[in-house]
């Protein structure tokens, strides 16, 4: 069943062809597609163009087709293309020609539109949730390890010293960096497509208004072209964000294959969380970081393939962009699966003490010793020859007290004002919104 057949049937490799994986991707999608359903019906209802009675029956019903998705019980057919043939199918079997109706002001192509965006919001949600888990986690280990040191490295050699409290905090700002690039593609996504039909607009006197305001969104894409255009856009848009958060934990990863290295010995996980060798009865292996560090630079890549796919595409709808929901669906999951292991394995994290006690840290502490120079009236420069002469001789000293206390420093974190940054973005997002416009969406 296809919405723009007629007479004619598609050859059986041309139709296997065009419709690849949509079927499989496009029951993601199943929920969404009821939601804007029922948008667009009420809207219609409040237009003439649906009647009360009509409007009733539709509603009702697709409100038992968004339960039985829930239930997982909905299913694409094998003769059916796509999640919207199957909803409009499945209306039409079950109340009859009322069913028929509810294309009308609308394509395809702003139908999907809408599926993806509403789809979008969903996915940045459980993206940012989990984001926020694994902040906290960072930021409460950030506390707990505040005066353990450890190498600080430049170009890999040793260079200062640092804090497990720098190191995790680090990691932690960085996230609340990725969530302000993680608002903008959620600012891009939570604009309503829905209107514009095939990318031209529509002869009825549709209320995008309403729309709007039924699916939660906080505007328009106003203009009708631009909103077709925008498809491409928004997946770049929202893989450069997910690519954002992917760096941080790829970035994290590396680190903790390092540390946990024998040559480095400052962290350790239960042996039950690292895996073996066949032939090397003593190893212990970081294979969930390498495996978090190659899903992570995968998705970095997402936002040039998406880039790629959608380059020098005119205006108005093409086939190219059925493609992307390959390359992103999939990466949405492995970003949330990465996020949820990194906080998992930080729940058995064990840290070394004394780490700087080894000799081979002594020069660590040079910056210091130059530092401790200066305080005394010593111009730096000379200061620094002074501590350069020590250490070729031999006869440098290491300071036996660190004192780092301007903001953001080892001894002085900013772990709170960190926080309040980080929760003044979640503010931002305004989930509540979204959830409770979809309540009263599906409410009875």
């Amino acid at each position: 069943m296809k919405l723009w057949q007629k007479d004619k049937t598609v050859e059986t490799s041309v139709e296997i062809f065009t419709v690849g994986k949509d079927r499989e991707l496009d029951e993601q999608l199943a929920a969404f597609d009821v939601l804007g359903s029922l948008a667009h019906t009420r809207m219609l209802a409040s237009i003439g163009l649906l009647r009360r009675e009509e409007l009733n029956g539709i509603q009702k019903e697709l409100k038992t087709i968004y339960r039985e998705i829930q239930a997982g019980k909905f299913r694409i057919q094998e003769d059916v293309e796509d999640v919207h043939s199957q909803v409009e199918l499945l209306l039409t079997q079950r109340i009859g020609e009322a069913g028929k109706k509810i294309h009308s002001g609308r394509s395809r192509n702003d139908q999907v539109l809408v599926d993806l965006k509403l789809f979008f919001r969903s996915k940045i949600e459980d993206l940012v949730k989990d984001t926020e888990t694994l902040f906290h986690q960072l930021i409460q280990l950030s506390e707990k390890h505040k005066d353990k040191l450890l190498p600080g490295y430049t170009h890999l050699q040793i260079a200062m010293p640092s804090s497990f409290g720098l190191w995790f905090g680090a990691y932690a700002e960085s996230l609340a960096d990725d969530l302000e690039v993680m608002l903008a593609a959620w600012k891009v996504c939570n604009k309503n497509p829905l209107g514009s039909a095939a990318g031209y607009g529509s002869s009825f006197p549709l209320n995008r208004t309403l729309t709007t305001e039924l699916l939660g969104f906080e505007t328009l894409n106003y203009n009708v072209v631009y909103a077709q255009m925008g498809r491409g856009k928004t997946e770049r848009i929202l893989a450069q964000a997910m690519s954002s958060i992917a760096a941080t934990l790829s970035k994290m990863a590396m680190d903790v294959c390092l540390f946990i290295n024998q040559n480095f010995g400052f962290i350790r996980f239960p042996d039950e969380l690292t895996t073996g060798s066949s032939i090397m009865p003593h190893k212990k292996n970081p294979d969930v970081f390498e495996l978090i560090r190659s899903r992570c630079n995968k998705i970095q890549a997402l936002p040039n393939e998406i880039a790629l796919m959608t380059t020098n595409l005119p205006s108005g709808y093409h086939r190219d962009l059925q493609l992307l929901k390959e390359n992103l669906f999939p990466a949405f999951e492995s970003l949330n699966d990465c996020l949820q292991m990194t906080s998992f394995m930080l729940q058995h994290i064990e840290i070394k003490d004394d780490i700087l006690k080894d000799d081979k840290y002594a020069y660590l502490f040079s910056v210091e010793a130059v530092n401790e120079e200066v305080l005394k009236g010593i111009p730096f420069r000379e200061a620094y020859k002074k501590v350069g002469m020590e250490i070729e001789k031999g006869k440098f000293k290491a300071p036996k007290n660190i004192k780092h206390t301007h903001e953001g420093s080892m001894g002085n974190l900013c772990n709170d004002n960190i926080k309040i940054q980080f929760q003044h973005i979640i503010a931002a997002f305004d989930f509540q919104k979204v959830e409770k416009a979809l309540a009263a969406l599906l409410s009875e």
